[in-house]
């Protein structure tokens, strides 16, 4: 559990915001009395804990499809019979009193058959294999009807001048709004309130409900992460916190999201979380993404969330009787710390999908970690219950403002796009530019200057052809529109060679491609404190040149593309090379040597050779992973074999390396503990959940042996502080602030760095000195000020800072162990970093 700072509360209101904390009972402090309590979020930004997820759930989150939900065929209702789930019994939802995940599917047929209003779709799998249901709560509609919505959804991106204009859409246009419930699995009461606003719906007579329903689309995500929902886990069964994910949309329940997004293109959003008591209900405080149209979502999204702290107030709880604190709103109560700046999140990664009323709400009182374990079963339910109707009223509330608000919020939404496809400036908030929202200062003014254009080039000189397919496909999945040069083009006075991909930002969603690919910036002198991720480019960081064009360009011989043109290539004669600078290629590379193909080691060791009797299973390998072989210029030496890692590493990290194709076995101190078996492991990765010294005599005993004989490859202070115990590398790790985060800038190439891109990732950073005979600087921070994009100061005792790495080394080798003071597996995000680990347990695994 992360602590951020929380400073004082704006003028216009003073009041407390508190979160129940592991393991309390509710509060019987009178609401008000209390002082600024710590603004504190469960989970850790950086997971400590060594993953310990099967295989499977990573299979599925790397192969699973998006479903496409436009459905223009049809119209509504679309009943369809869910076939029930098996009864389990172990269902943590169960012991809370709320609906486990088995029983949804048939809560869901019944609906159904209450009226024509409801509909259900299966919007996809989790990591684990159960379906994610969309469910659509609306006024009938024909074939003809929906097709006639769908023109005009197509119509506010297309050609936002012409909606805005359009007569027949501000009559008939359903306001799309999207519900979001439980994507952290151990936050379960939004399923609950949902289902029983979804069943109030379907059959309420009242003129309020005919009129919403006949004028608003309402999505409802019932739950977005079953996994979690079943084993009371903040994360899915692969390990991941899916509310941090939409940058990368790793994982299968994201990506479903995100097509959600893009298929409806909802105007509102609400994600229900838990637990902040207060309720917490957004908009948040500075720093706010630079990339929003933010006076037209603070408009909305403040007064929204005005409505709903009235609901849930109005629900008569009080902090004396029931544990209950007032509602809080952070953007007016709170200074700091509750920050709304990275993409990462469902409201922030919506806004850029044309949401200009977005909100996580925290439900108050805790039922989960700690609590769960410890609390009578009769409070936890009534906890659960309590719950349940404080997210039901800021549903009731926000759909109360849909209705009441409708023709505000198209018309926003379509300002939203104009602006991006028109090139238009942002608007500066103030009191003047955003009526109604009091208290706006300077601190929230954030802003951006947008470049004409991004040119992701093409051609053999460039940087990893896999890395800018992937970058161009990733674009596309988000709705970013991309275009080809069909000819060698020139931009802002560069000449590019065809196919050169270009980023058009006179787009209606420039502000999610600017997120994405721009550098972003250095935050850390305008707050104290973060509540995630400050830093995330992936221009910078997916391993591929994104170069920003800000003169005009001619768009003459731009072609739009539906995706990036296939890459795979393997010459037709001679022994093959291939560079190991992608996560793709070392998962070729790995294929091919699990089918027995002798693959040597370049000169080089950032290259491979394959031999030329291996051709037919290098151009598989090829199609497979998209990549490109060259002619190989030399024989190589040293034949490479398949390595099994054992991995005390972050779930993150895990998943990234079985995307890299390793056969990955995770360990911990519990397991080694328990007795693991060595045979067969070749290297050992360690950044997590191992500690030397917690160890049975045994088990030290054993990992000593092994390392004895074996390679190390490291991560962060763990991983450091392992190879110290083992006497790995005589390095002195320094540990750096331990929430900065962001692009660092790094110099320097040593052999298993060789062609990497000048900059990495870094979360609570790690650097280098003292080194020893042997020991050998891969990569160093640079010199001066490192951090390009993200947060990093130094602590009160002016230690820690970027000033204090910079120039230091980041990433160090050795006989024995390669040490990362980086952070390039995290999240599974920084692709462009994965191949340098890799490479060191290819090296690590050889020694």
């Amino acid at each position: 559990m992360r602590t951020t700072r929380c400073t004082p509360a704006r003028t216009v209101l003073t009041t407390a915001l508190a979160l129940t904390t592991a393991g309390s009972l509710f509060l019987t402090t009178p609401a008000g009395a209390a002082g600024p309590e710590p603004v504190t979020r469960q989970g850790a930004a950086v997971d400590e804990r060594a993953a310990s997820v099967p295989e499977s759930p990573a299979r599925q989150a790397l192969t699973a499809p998006v479903t496409d939900l436009t459905g223009t065929s049809r119209g509504y209702p679309r009943e369809q019979h869910l076939t029930p789930d098996p009864v389990n019994p172990d269902d943590r939802s169960v012991k809370l009193g709320l609906i486990p995940y088995h029983g949804i599917a048939g809560k869901l047929n019944s609906l159904q058959r209450l009226g024509d209003r409801v509909s259900v779709e299966v919007a996809g799998r989790s990591a684990g294999g159960h379906r994610l249901y969309l469910v659509t709560v609306t006024a009938p509609e024909s074939a003809r009807e929906t097709r006639a919505q769908d023109r005009m959804r197509r119509l506010i991106e297309d050609a936002p001048a012409s909606a805005a204009q359009d007569p027949a859409l501000k009559a008939s246009y359903k306001t799309p709004v999207f519900l979001n419930g439980n994507i952290h699995g151990n936050e379960w009461e939004g399923t609950d309130a949902a289902l029983r606003l979804i069943e109030r719906l379907a059959t309420a007579k009242d003129a309020r409900t005919g009129e919403l329903l006949a004028r608003s689309r309402l999505y409802f995500n019932v739950t977005a992460n079953p996994d979690g929902r079943i084993a009371g886990t903040r994360a899915n069964s692969g390990g991941f916190d899916l509310n941090r994910d939409f940058v990368t949309a790793s994982q299968p329940e994201t990506r479903a999201m995100r097509q959600i997004m893009l298929d409806k293109q909802p105007a509102v959003l609400l994600d229900t979380h838990g637990y902040v008591n207060g309720t917490l209900i957004e908009p948040t405080t500075p720093p706010h993404g630079e990339n929003y149209e933010y006076d037209l979502f603070l408009k909305h999204t403040y007064a929204n969330a005005l409505g709903m702290e009235s609901a849930v107030n109005g629900l008569g709880y009080t902090a004396q009787r029931d544990g209950v604190r007032p509602a809080q709103i952070p953007f007016r109560d709170q200074e700091e710390g509750w920050d709304d700046w990275p993409p990462v999140f469902t409201p922030q990664y919506a806004a850029y999908h044309g949401a200009v009323a977005a909100h996580t709400v925290e439900i108050p009182l805790q039922v989960n970690n700690n609590a769960y374990n410890t609390l009578p079963v009769e409070e936890l339910r009534r906890r659960s219950a309590i719950n349940v109707e404080v997210a039901g009223a800021a549903l009731d509330a926000t759909l109360e403002y849909v209705r009441t608000r409708r023709a505000a919020l198209i018309a926003d939404q379509i300002e939203v796009f104009r602006r991006g496809s028109a090139g238009a400036a942002q608007v500066p908030v103030s009191e003047r530019t955003v009526p109604g929202v009091p208290g706006i200062g300077p601190e929230d003014v954030y802003t951006t200057t947008f470049p004409r254009a991004y040119v992701i080039p093409a051609g053999r000189g460039q940087r990893s052809a896999t890395a800018a397919a992937r970058l161009v496909d990733h674009l596309v999945a988000n709705d970013i529109r991309v275009e080809r040069a069909r000819h060698p083009v020139r931009l802002g006075g560069t000449s590019y060679p065809a196919g050169s991909y270009v980023v058009d930002m006179r787009q209606p969603r420039r502000g999610l491609a600017n997120a994405l690919l721009a550098d972003g910036r250095d935050i850390s002198a305008r707050v104290s404190a973060m509540y995630d991720i400050s830093g995330w480019s992936l221009g910078r960081l997916w391993g591929t040149t994104v170069t920003p064009v800000t003169s005009p360009i001619s768009t003459a011989g731009l072609r739009p593309v539906d995706g990036a043109a296939p890459v795979a290539e393997v010459p037709r004669r001679g022994d093959l090379a291939l560079r190991l600078d992608d996560p793709r290629e070392v998962a070729a590379l790995n294929e091919l040597l699990r089918q027995g193909v002798a693959v040597r080691q370049g000169r080089d060791g950032g290259v491979v050779v394959v031999p030329g009797a291996a051709r037919e299973k290098a151009r598989q390998a090829a199609r497979t992973h998209d990549v490109v072989f060259r002619t190989a210029r030399e024989r190589g030496s040293g034949v490479l074999r398949p390595v099994r890692v054992a991995a005390a590493v972050t779930s993150g990290e895990l998943f990234a390396l079985r995307e890299m194709g390793f056969e990955v076995t995770p360990v911990s101190t519990a397991v080694l503990n328990a007795g693991f078996d060595w045979s067969g492991v070749q290297v050992l990765f360690a950044s997590a959940g191992l500690d030397h010294a917690r160890l049975t005599p045994a088990a030290r005993s054993a990992l000593d042996g092994f390392l004895a004989g074996h390679g190390l490859v490291g991560r962060g202070a763990a991983g450091a502080a392992l190879s110290a115990a083992a006497g790995a590398l005589d390095v002195t790790a320094v540990e750096g602030s331990e929430d900065a985060n962001g692009v660092v800038r790094l110099v320097g190439s040593g052999p298993l760095a060789a062609g990497s891109a000048s900059y990495g990732f870094v979360y609570a950073p790690v650097w280098f000195t003292d080194l020893g005979p042997g020991v050998r600087v891969e990569r160093s921070y640079g010199t001066g000020a490192p951090l390009v994009s993200g947060h990093w100061r130094a602590g009160e005792d002016g230690g820690g800072g970027p000033s204090a790495a910079a120039g230091r080394a980041a990433v160090v080798s050795g006989p024995d162990a390669v040490l990362f003071g980086t952070e390039p597996l995290f999240r599974a995000h920084p692709k462009g970093e994965f191949a340098q680990v890799g490479r060191a347990l290819f090296a690590m695994a050889g020694r």
